[in-house]
């Protein structure tokens, strides 16, 4: 069945994923994703990135719409096609020959025993996208395509290829398939500043040159800001705010957000970091808070916040989830 012209390409609904945690002898559960919903369009390819912190579920929204986990509510429509609801056989032929990960750790993605072009011509026979005749060709084609060619990475093993050069052969061996999106989980976070924008210039050209949607996972907002077309800032298992980058990185509206943005560092030796946090209690106390999540560190909470989970608000051309901005916002001074 073909899907209809103007069909979303993906359709994330209300998606949920639900964990237990151990407190003392008892345990409680929390939603490490609630209620995350995003479209992404089949007009126009886009980067879209979904940003936040460490804790704040952004890969594990990204392994449910890979299909590396199940949702434990909610709906994943792909083209139209209801994911949970596709065969083995037509997740492997289909949903995921169309949508291909790119992980953070290049060399974790490869086994140090097997040469790297294994995995390129597995690939290719595995989806049969070329003859073995025409397989080195093909390879060399979506190889030049990421700035490498077929020569320079053919028999060797992953360790004698750099991190750069690792991470463009994974992005390779996603475009092998000729998928309409990549999820890529922080692909560049462990490259050095240099290579970060190399493989980022080279996802934007893949968005304008082959037309693929590239869903990028990140906590690097100077990245995300330079690459987004739109972005979504994840907070404890919920989207925040969500539209177009400029507008949510230039102007943000939550004051999550607000919080996210000055949070980058500055290059000024006066200003050192000195309070001690530990993120991992604050995770916990954040995913099971009732209310907003971020009640306890935001500076313009009110009663309200404390009480009731904030609603999904259109304003100013992008969704933000805070009371300041429906019906219960302050009244401002005269």
């Amino acid at each position: 069945m073909q899907p209809q012209p103007d069909t979303p390409l993906l359709q994330v609904q209300d998606l949920t994923k639900i964990f237990s945690i151990r407190q003392g002898f008892s345990s409680k559960q929390f939603h490490a994703v609630d209620q995350a919903s995003l479209v992404l369009e089949t007009k126009t390819p886009e980067i879209f990135t979904i940003a936040g912190e460490s804790g704040s579920g952004k890969t594990t929204l990204a392994r449910m719409i890979l299909g590396m986990d199940d949702p434990s509510r909610g709906t994943l429509r792909y083209k139209g096609r209801d994911v949970a609801a596709l065969t083995r056989k037509e997740k492997r032929s289909w949903f995921l020959k169309q949508v291909q990960p790119v992980f953070q750790d290049p060399f974790a993605t490869f086994s140090p025993l097997k040469r790297i072009d294994h995995y390129l011509y597995e690939t290719v026979y595995n989806y049969q996208m070329a003859s073995r005749a025409n397989a080195d060709a093909y390879i060399n084609d979506v190889l030049t395509s990421v700035g490498l060619t077929l020569h320079e990475v053919k028999g060797r093993f992953p360790n004698e290829l750099s991190g750069g050069q690792a991470q463009r052969v994974s992005i390779a061996r996603a475009l092998i398939t000729q998928p309409s999106l990549i999820v890529a989980d922080e692909p560049v976070s462990m490259l050095d500043a240099s290579l970060r924008m190399s493989i980022v210039n080279m996802f934007r050209k893949l968005k304008e040159d082959q037309k693929v949607n590239i869903l990028y996972i990140t906590h690097d907002l100077a990245t995300a800001f330079y690459s987004a077309d739109r972005i979504a800032i994840m907070l404890r298992g919920w989207i925040v705010e969500m539209g177009p980058v400029e507008k949510v990185l230039g102007e943000p509206l939550h004051p999550y957000t607000k919080n996210l943005k000055n949070s980058v560092p500055e290059a000024d030796p006066d200003k050192v970091w000195t309070e001690k946090i530990n993120l991992a209690d604050m995770e916990t106390v954040e995913y099971t808070r009732s209310g907003c999540k971020f009640a306890g560190r935001c500076p313009a909470v009110m009663d309200i916040c404390r009480k009731k989970v904030p609603p999904n608000i259109d304003h100013e051309g992008r969704m933000v989830k805070c009371f300041l901005y429906g019906d219960e916002a302050p009244t401002p001074a005269t």
